[in-house]
């Protein structure tokens, strides 16, 4: 069957095929413990239950404007007014079906064929294979120092005439790590200067620990949202654990989000109009929801930095925020998709291959299950890889014996 040059050139997203592999093998029976997965274990606010119940009992569930219901841009002008410290217009918000849409419309919108966009590695795995989707070029900036930190050195040192925008993800997605205020302002200011969009993926912006606060960048531009080259996405999956949901939006210059409403027009028209008002009540409605979530994935970060101290081999960068650490498996000797499968298989726990974030020698692991997930999940890694620990684990009803160490 013919398929076309650029489709080929799109990968599986690792994160999505490992879901299915563990719900595959759960069906099966067997005791998968899914340290990979991107979603909190918490209820839907009932603010957002009973938003969208009220407009399902209403029957009136038709198309509304592609760029989404007028009520629920009000409500994200309300927000991005108390957590940017700006004022929007309508025309400068888009609704989409997930941030993952809000962040393909900004590039398709933007990027012209084989213009470059910088990913500050490590970063999340759909942003190449997005900027691939639009004919762009990624290219990766991994700091030289070797730490989880970008700085402007090498990323000015990857700028080319090419180079349309930067993609910045802070707290960021895999590692945790929370980008530094000094940085957020000098790349600000050197985008602003030379001209080149800063997309801002903020959807963690609430899921952050030990006091830190994840400083906006619109801090740091003196343009209003209209002239200013800083676009915003955000949305409710990750700080409402509204994943299903399935709603996001951008904040930009309304002459960006026109075009971004016309392509949306031809592709998905409106998002659901259940899901746009379960958004809608989950941000008028009571926000201690969001720090009750912050302080539950908070404490799964201390279990799970407590447990992986034990794991001889393996160096940790303790998270700022997010639910994913990005520990260091280099001493095994395995690529890390070799890793992730050996684990898989051996010991029935699920995990993210680093490579997928551009990080080779990584696995990404996610606190946002259960603490008896985590626990016994570092507790597996143990026996599959520490020589030192016991021979014999019980994992459900079965007892296994390693014999590969």
């Amino acid at each position: 069957m013919a398929v076309c040059q650029l489709a080929k050139m799109i990968n599986e997203s690792p994160t999505l095929r490992l879901n299915e592999q563990a719900r595959i093998l759960r069906a099966k029976g067997e005791p998968v413990i899914h340290l990979g997965i991107g979603e909190p274990k918490n209820k839907t606010p009932i603010s957002a239950i009973l938003s969208a119940a009220a407009r399902l009992n209403a029957g009136d569930i038709k198309y509304t404007p592609t760029d989404g219901m007028p009520s629920l841009k009000k409500a994200i002008i309300q927000y991005t007014e108390n957590n940017y410290n700006r004022l929007a217009g309508l025309e400068n918000i888009i609704v989409s079906t997930g941030a993952k849409q809000s962040l393909y419309n900004i590039l398709f919108t933007i990027v012209n064929p084989q213009e470059e966009v910088l990913l500050l590695a490590p970063y999340w795995v759909s942003y190449p294979e997005m900027i691939k989707m639009v004919s762009g070029v990624p290219v990766v900036v991994a700091p030289e120092d070797g730490t989880f930190h970008p700085n402007m050195r090498d990323t000015e040192k990857a700028v080319t005439s090419r180079t349309r925008a930067i993609i910045l993800n802070s707290p960021n997605n895999p590692s945790g790590v929370l980008y530094s205020e000094d940085f957020i302002a000098e790349i600000v200011e050197y985008c602003e200067r030379k001209g080149i969009y800063l997309i801002c993926d903020d959807i963690y912006q609430k899921l952050i620990f030990d006091g830190k606060i994840a400083v906006p960048a619109y801090n740091y531009t003196k343009e209003d949202i209209e002239s200013s080259h800083v676009i915003v996405v955000n949305g409710v999956s990750k700080m409402y654990g509204m994943t299903g949901f399935r709603i996001g939006w951008v904040v930009g210059p309304r002459e960006l989000v026109k075009v971004m409403a016309n392509l949306q027009a031809q592709m998905t028209s409106n998002p659901p109009v259940v899901s746009q008002a379960a958004a809608e009540g989950a941000l008028l409605g009571d926000q201690s929801v969001v720090e009750s979530l912050r302080l539950t994935i908070q404490n799964n970060r201390d279990v799970m930095m407590n447990e992986l101290i034990g794991l001889n081999g393996v160096q940790v960068t303790k998270p700022d925020g997010t639910f994913y650490c990005l520990p260091e498996f280099r001493s095994f000797q395995m690529t890390s998709a070799e890793l992730s499968n050996f684990l898989l298989e051996k010991a029935l726990v699920c995990t993210v291959p680093g490579s997928a974030f551009g990080m080779e020698g990584y696995l990404r692991l996610s606190y946002a299950g259960s603490v008896k997930d985590i626990k016994d999940g570092i507790e597996r890694l143990k026996w599959a890889l520490d020589p030192e620990s016991s021979d014999d684990i019980y994992i459900g009803n079965r007892k296994l014996t390693r014999d590969w160490l």
